[in-house]
């Protein structure tokens, strides 16, 4: 049961909202030139809003505060979204290798022994052997640090030798997804 200064609060706020939700996801569209995302930081912007209203409506400038609000989210999508193309770019920067006569039956046991892995080491073990990127370029589009991708690599390599029992996991991981790796995307 909510008290007088709650109700008030609440009412506050539910008028704040209404007179300046509109204006915030335009805001957030302009920034961000994506329709889409600009109701939700918008919304994010205001749900921020709410948590702090106490120190928001003692502010001299609430709209002030809540655009403020909305650029931050907004800049936070940006780099995320950058971020994620590059990633994406260097993905798909890779040359396609062509493997003679492969054994498939090797490939499908280094596929399920990857499907096998936790996301995180899966991805470094693929992108360090699968794809030769180096560790620096691994953790730039995992968005890790080369510490987290060498010691995901370590343990997923360990893993992947306990489950296919094999020296040479390396050299079966890099065969296997050369000719394969397509189908491993798509599994999960």
């Amino acid at each position: 049961m909510g008290t007088v200064v709650d109700d008030a609060a609440s009412a506050e706020f539910h008028a704040f909202f209404e007179r300046h939700y509109a204006e915030l996801s335009r805001l957030a569209h302009l920034l961000t030139g994506e329709s889409d995302a600009a109701d939700d930081l918008a919304a994010d912007a205001l749900l921020a809003l709410w948590h702090r209203w106490d120190r928001v409506r003692a502010a001299d400038h609430p709209v002030a505060y809540a655009r403020g609000v909305v650029a931050n989210l907004a800049r936070t999508r940006i780099r995320s979204t950058v971020r994620e193309r590059r990633r994406i770019a260097l993905f798909w920067s890779q040359r396609e290798e062509k493997t003679e006569n492969p054994d498939i039956s090797g490939v499908v046991d280094v596929q399920d022994a990857l499907r096998r892995l936790p996301f995180r080491k899966r991805a470094c073990v693929v992108l360090r052997h699968a794809f030769d990127l180096s560790e620096k370029e691994t953790a730039l589009a995992l968005g890790v640090s080369v510490g987290t991708v060498k010691s995901q690599t370590s343990k997923g390599m360990a893993e992947l030798q306990r489950l296919l029992g094999s020296a040479g996991v390396p050299r079966t991981v890099h065969v296997a997804m050369a000719r394969g790796g397509e189908t491993l995307g798509r599994n999960r």
